[in-house]
């Protein structure tokens, strides 16, 4: 069995630029391990098991591929656990991720964590260097270094497979987008516009305030200590529980990076945007140091790449923040099977526009919701003039959790690894440095550097982590 100490040893520091040792073997799964994989069933562990984390539990259920084997919350005593202890009476408790892998790490082959935006991170680089698989929730992660770890990470050790919670990667969006362009129909993309206008938690909170909230009682039983992972300690809130805390730049990643992963994700592969060379916020209501404001329109400026144009990304976020629309748009409609979010009523929303984006390329305009929905060549009239040049769609063969599985299972690879979409996050990790600094950004994509900002150069890295964390930051 590994031990904290074996995880702290060996390894090489990376800070605001990473010092990466060569691969070695002390990463490589062990053959007892690799046998396991290849069995019929995957044993997992579960990390957070409330609120999404069940949702994500149950969906793996319905596979009929996962032995699970133990279940980690910080917070067992909470009612939203206890349908999946439950339903698993026998899995090994626990409330410190560190001890899950410490103490029982022999007995599983992956994890998936469904845990809060600021141990991401965390969570999955101990993963990693246990030798697990890793299903992670979006966003990936909440600094740009972060992304920079688990990318590298997860190239060295190609033998893992990870993936991230964009359930639209396996759904019908990504098998279209892909289609339509190898095709040629969907081509000279120049512009981008995504928007996502519902109510977020954070609007009923005062932007007026001058500290964090604090002084609720933590909840019997509650292991808030571990709850921060690597950041800063803050007393505990209402606030910052049962989800609140995607509100909070020292926990989440506002409305971009919670709903950008599944409007954006297959835009940013397909046109292989990759990193964008300026980021400018450039409208923020009720913009604050504390949490996400209340409405942003967010630019990103990619540059010219493989024979495709500069393209430019636009994203809306706020009830009264609604983007442009183009002619002959239409109705607009919630994309289907997205999960319940417990803070939204989509169906009595008085926003006109749900969730989505529109493409604009030099011969046509591409509409597109959320998730795993279609996109819609528009006015209708150009899409009757198309119809009989559109190829035919192939069909997912698995969706992203049987993907994750077999992939596991060394059967298919994972549609959303940590290296596709942490480069994403990256963009989202810019776009939350520029909404927090209420400014516009340039950026050297090559380098990885703001050239116009060292406040922004050092929030590329973020806080230093607490004591006791500093080690998750090296490789």
């Amino acid at each position: 069995m590994t031990t904290r100490r074996d995880f702290l040893k060996g390894v090489s520091l990376a800070t605001a630029g990473l010092t990466l040792n060569p691969v070695n073997n002390v990463f490589a799964m062990t053959s007892q391990q690799t046998k396991a994989a290849k069995t019929d069933k995957v044993k997992i562990a579960y990390i957070g098991i409330g609120n999404r984390g069940q949702q994500n539990i149950d969906e793996f259920a319905k596979t009929n591929m996962v032995d699970v084997v133990a279940l980690c919350d910080v917070d067992l005593k909470g009612k939203q656990c206890q349908k999946v202890l439950g339903m698993y009476p026998n899995a090994k408790r626990f409330t410190d991720f560190r001890k899950l892998f410490e103490e029982y790490g022999d007995h599983f082959d992956a994890v998936a964590a469904s845990v809060p935006d600021h141990i991401h991170f965390f969570v999955a680089m101990m993963a990693l260097k246990y030798g697990k698989h890793v299903y992670l929730e979006k966003p990936m992660v909440r600094t740009f270094q972060e992304a920079e770890l688990l990318i590298e990470m997860a190239k060295r050790h190609p033998e893992l497979a990870t993936q991230v919670g964009n359930q639209g990667h396996s759904e019908a969006n990504y098998f279209q987008f892909k289609a339509w362009q190898e095709a040629g129909i969907i081509k000279d993309v120049t512009a981008v516009t995504a928007h996502m206008n519902e109510a977020r938690r954070w609007h009923k909170y005062d932007y007026n305030m001058i500290q964090m909230p604090q002084g609720d009682p933590i909840p019997e039983g509650m292991d808030w200590d571990t709850w921060h992972g690597g950041v800063r300690y803050h007393n505990f809130s209402n606030l910052f529980h049962q989800g609140d805390w995607r509100s909070w730049y020292d926990f989440g990643m506002g409305a971009l990076g919670d709903w950008g992963a599944h409007i954006l994700d297959t835009v940013h592969e397909f046109l292989n945007l990759g990193l964008p060379y300026e980021i400018t916020l450039k409208y923020a209501k009720y913009h604050n140091e504390f949490f996400y404001p209340y409405s942003s329109t967010i630019l990103f400026r990619f540059g010219a790449r493989d024979g495709m144009p500069p393209c430019d990304v636009t994203w809306y976020d706020g009830t009264d923040n609604l983007p442009p629309l183009p002619e002959g748009y239409g109705k607009s409609e919630m994309a289907a099977n997205i999960p319940a979010s417990g803070q939204n009523d989509f169906e009595n929303s008085k926003v006109k526009v749900s969730p989505g984006k529109i493409i604009y390329s030099r011969d046509l305009i591409f509409k597109g919701g959320s998730h795993g929905s279609t996109l819609k060549i528009i006015p209708e009239e150009k899409a009757k003039e198309m119809e009989s040049k559109l190829p035919e769609v192939p069909k997912s063969p698995s969706n992203h959790y049987v993907n994750f599985l077999r992939a596991c299972q060394g059967k298919e690879k994972t549609r959303s690894p940590f290296e596709i979409n942490g480069v994403l996050s990256q963009v989202f990790c810019l776009g939350v440095i520029a909404q927090r600094l209420n400014t516009q950004l340039f950026f050297d994509p090559r380098t990885k550097r703001f050239t116009n900002n060292e406040f922004a150069n050092a929030m590329l890295t973020g806080m230093p982590p607490r004591r006791g964390w500093e080690e998750f930051y090296k490789i």
